[in-house]
This record gives structure tokens, C-alpha cells and sequence, in this order.
């Protein structure tokens, strides 16, 4: 019996060396260790010997095992090692290929507009302000000078959420909140950029747009200060060339008021179809604050005056950047949008 421990340790060391893959080493362990293996059948065959024999067989067919399961160990993880070192190189990057192009997001064409004329105001001294979208009719109408009936209010067909509250039909209502706000009536120097929502029945007009207001309230402002804020505001977004044309118009909250038209900026005022051969461009709305709005937000009309006006970014960013259709500042088409994906 001890030949054949010694025979069966020998064959199983001398495969385990010659196993290749983890598979065949798998087969070796089972035909030696296994139920059904020749050193477990050894190990069954030991109730047949003496009470001499059976401490020394005992011994030595368990010493056999543990060296073949030392050696299945060692050759296991040699193994192991082997086939992950393959692994490692059939499945190895080549980092000299040209990688693939990673796609940039860019600033929506609103935005860059928006931070343009943010940086533009604050240079000079405004502050930033913004407001609720979902407004009361107080700020959005009452606080500027347009009470409950007052006929220009169906210029401005609204998104009413209650009888009290609406979808804002103009940025002016922050105008209203950040008069209401300065406790001690100090001067006020401030934009406001943001959504409004007007219902509309037709193709040519959106029922979400953005707009941009500012106001200012101080002692002695005059239609100069307006005249030459604005001239700065234009000639920054569209160029030194631009030229204002202001025209007598009417808007409950101010008083002159006017809508001001820029020269067309394609023809250079000397007629197109973008100005509908006019050489001129409607802009903006303003006009100096009038009383009734600064009294009714806390503001002396004898001591305090100021100026107000607004302009639809939507329509600024589609000249700017010669866009011809509003839908494609909404739709989010990446072909679109990739063109402004540069650094300015």
C-alpha cells in the first residue's frame, strides 16, 4: 500500500506540473481528491488493515493529500495569473489611436445674451434683481398704474391661475416689488431679465418669451440719462454704428413714453427686407416712471423721478446672431445649438 501512495503521488505532482489551462487542473484535482479518486479510495480501504498498520498508512496517505493540494494551489494561481496576463493583452487599449470626440455643450444663444447685458449693467453700477413668475395682479398691473379695468390691460392677454393670481405678463412687476422693498426710498439702479407668458392666438408670436427691463429712480433723471443709457445698452449688442429713433408711444407706467427703434444693423438704414425698407428696427419700450407709479410705491414724484425701459431678449438674440426662426431657440436642436459652442 505504501507503493501505491507513493505511485499515486508521484503521477498527480507530475500532471499538475503538465496542466496547461485552470480546466485540466480542475480534472487532475477530481480523478486524485475527488468522492471517486484513487487517494480517496486509499483513504476508504484503511478499515481493512491492522491496528498496527492503519496510524502509519493514515499518516502517510494524508501527508500525500496535503502536499497534492499545496501543489494544486501553487499551480492554480500560477494559472490564474497566466490567463489574466492574456486577458490584459488581447484586450489592451492602444492609447495612439485617435480617441473618440467628445461632444461640448455650448451656451444657449438666450443666455450668452443675457450674461452679456448682465456684465454690460453692472459695469455701471446696476444691480441684478429678479422676481416671481407666478405674480399677483397688484404687481403685475395695479402697482403700475393699471387698474382692475383699465382698457390696456387687453394688450397684455394673460394667464390667470385665480382672480388674484397670473402668469406675469412683463418683467415691469419687479419693478413695482423692488420699489416696495427699498424701505428707506434710496436710489434705485436695477435690471430685471427674465420669462413672461401672454397668451397668443397667432403663428408669429410665442406664448413664453424673455425680457429684460430696467429701472432707475433717483433725483433730476431726465430723457437725457434714458437717451444715453439706452444709446450705450444698443451700440454694445449691435454694433458703434447703431443709431436710436425714439417715437412718441403710450404705456400706463410711463410718462413720456416711447417706442424706440434701432437702425437696421443689415442694411445700415438703407433698407431691406429685415426692416421692411424702413432702415429701421422696433427695439425697445421706455419712458420716463410716471408719477402715479412712484407714489403708489412709496416714492415722492416732487423729489424722485426715473426712467424705465424693456426689450424682448428672444428677438435681441435673433438679431445678434442673424437668427431667422424663434422656434429654434426652443426646439433644443443640437445642430442648432452646436454653432455657439465657441469661446467668445
Amino acid at each position: 500500500m505504501e507503493e501505491q501512495v507513493s505511485k499515486i503521488l508521484k503521477n498527480a505532482l507530475q500532471e499538475i506540473e503538465q496542466a496547461k489551462e485552470l480546466k485540466i487542473l480542475e480534472d487532475v484535482k477530481v480523478k486524485y481528491l475527488g468522492k471517486k479518486g484513487e487517494l480517496t479510495a486509499l483513504l476508504k480501504m484503511m478499515g481493512g488493515l491492522s491496528n498496527e498498520e492503519r496510524p502509519k498508512m493514515g499518516s502517510l496517505v494524508n501527508s500525500a493529500k496535503s502536499e497534492i493540494e499545496e501543489k494544486l494551489e501553487v499551480k492554480e494561481m500560477s494559472l490564474q495569473s497566466e490567463e489574466l496576463a492574456k486577458k490584459l493583452e488581447s484586450e489592451r487599449i492602444d492609447v495612439t489611436l485617435p480617441a473618440t470626440k467628445a461632444r461640448r455643450g455650448s451656451k444657449h444663444p438666450l443666455n450668452r445674451v443675457i450674461e452679456e447685458i448682465e456684465d454690460l449693467f453692472v459695469s455701471m453700477g446696476y444691480d441684478v434683481v429678479s422676481g416671481p413668475e407666478l405674480e399677483t395682479d397688484e404687481y403685475c398691473f395695479e402697482r403700475l398704474n393699471l387698474p382692475k379695468g383699465h382698457p390696456a390691460r387687453d394688450m397684455q392677454d394673460s394667464f390667470y391661475i385665480s382672480p388674484e393670481y397670473l402668469l406675469r405678463t412683463q418683467t415691469s412687476a419687479v419693478q413695482a416689488r423692488t420699489m416696495m422693498a427699498n424701505k428707506e426710498k434710496t436710489p434705485i439702479r436695477v435690471i430685471v431679465p427674465g420669462k413672461t407668458f401672454r397668451r397668443e392666438d397667432d403663428a408669429t408670436h410665442s406664448h413664453q418669451f424673455n425680457q429684460v427691463e430696467g429701472l432707475v429712480v433717483d433725483e433730476n433723471i431726465s430723457f437725457a440719462d434714458l437717451k444715453g443709457t439706452l444709446e450705450i445698452f444698443m451700440k454694445h449688442m449691435l454694433g458703434e454704428n447703431t443709431e436710436l429713433r425714439f417715437r412718441p408711444s403710450y404705456f400706463p407706467f410711463t410718462e413720456p413714453s416711447y417706442e424706440v427703434d434701432v437702425s437696421c444693423f443689415k442694411c445700415g438704414g438703407k433698407g431691406c427686407n429685415l426692416c421692411k425698407q424702413t432702415g429701421w428696427i422696433e427695439l425697445l419700450g421706455a419712458g420716463i416712471v410716471h408719477p402715479n407709479v412712484l407714489k403708489m410705491n412709496g416714492y415722492d414724484p416732487e423729489k424722485y423721478s426715473g426712467f424705465a425701459f424693456g426689450t424682448g431678449l428672444d428677438r435681441l438674440a435673433m438679431f445678434k446672431y442673424g437668427i431667422t426662426d424663434i422656434r429654434l431657440l426652443y426646439g433644443n436642436d443640437i445642430r442648432f445649438l452646436t454653432q455657439f459652442d465657441r469661446k467668445d
